[in-house]
């Protein structure tokens, strides 16, 4: 068994979130963490250095195959590198590209997957993005929806939500107990019980200091101190990352038509996680 834990989750479905609070708890301090001091806590495998020092080039130079191929060594490395547990970010999903798996499971130890309403994903997509309502629909039902090859990150493979999700469902099921799946709603109603659920699979069950981390992580702090001090992962400085931060805003802003649209393209993973609109 191998020391990354995989935090994951098709992109606008609560990944940061669910960062903030495991910063927090393993920082166990009196104040809260700025956004910017995140990546200290939890370590991002797209990132493009370790690519870079793997092919003896810049990353940003590497063909998608060529990425590929590369990046179970890269996961491989991180293990090595790390010192006991790694929290590791992915907007990856589960499968192989060119024949070349996306995930390097011979060093996963576990994983934790938050799964979001695609109604409310198409929404934030949106403003984080750019896209339109329309666009943001179709990019959620494309199978072959990849990030682009920068210098900030290296590609992404995400296919479509429903591919992300269903993937990561039966990912979770192998790893058993070592895996946890979490509705993005759920952690917004009920934060200490089921952020709980997390800090137990990292070996954290004191009560306080769960609470503690919950309170540090709320929405408002986090907007509060992105609005203060910035966050690295915002768009630009006029799009604020944490934007809104509540459970169906769909309702206010997609038609009956994109609604349906959406259902058509996702229906059996909408219903396993009870997403269905009533009449759909």
């Amino acid at each position: 068994m191998g020391n990354i834990v995989w935090l994951a989750s098709y992109p606008k479905s609560g990944n940061t979130w669910l960062r903030a609070f495991l910063a927090n708890l393993i920082a166990n301090c009196a104040d809260p963490l700025a956004p910017n001091k995140l990546k200290n806590y939890a370590d991002d495998e797209a990132l493009p250095e370790r690519f870079a020092e793997l092919a003896g080039k810049p990353s940003h130079e590497l063909s998608f195959e060529e990425i590929a191929a590369l990046r179970p060594r890269v996961h491989a490395l991180i293990a090595q590198r790390a010192q006991g547990t790694r929290l590791v970010k992915s907007h990856n999903m589960t499968g192989s590209v060119d024949g070349h798996p996306l995930y390097n499971w011979q060093v996963t130890s576990g994983a934790i997957y938050v799964v979001r309403n695609p109604l409310d994903v198409a929404v934030s997509m949106t403003h984080h993005f750019g896209l339109s309502i329309d666009e943001a629909i179709e990019r959620l039902g494309n199978e072959n929806v990849a990030t682009a090859n920068d210098e900030l990150f290296v590609t992404q493979w995400l296919g479509s939500w429903s591919r992300h999700v269903g993937g990561w469902v039966e990912v979770a099921q192998r790893l058993g107990t070592r895996a946890l799946v979490l509705r993005y709603e759920d952690l917004l109603e009920k934060p200490a019980k089921h952020f709980a659920k997390t800090a137990k699979l990292i070996g954290v069950q004191d009560k306080a200091r769960i609470e503690r981390a919950v309170k540090h992580a709320g929405f408002q702090t986090l907007a509060a101190l992105e609005k203060r001090e910035g966050f690295i992962e915002a768009v630009d400085e006029r799009t604020r990352f944490f934007r809104v931060g509540r459970a169906n805003q769909w309702r206010e802003v997609l038609s009956r038509e994109q609604v349906a649209r959406i259902v058509h393209d996702h229906r059996d993973q909408m219903a396993r996680f009870k997403y269905l609109p009533a009449g759909f």
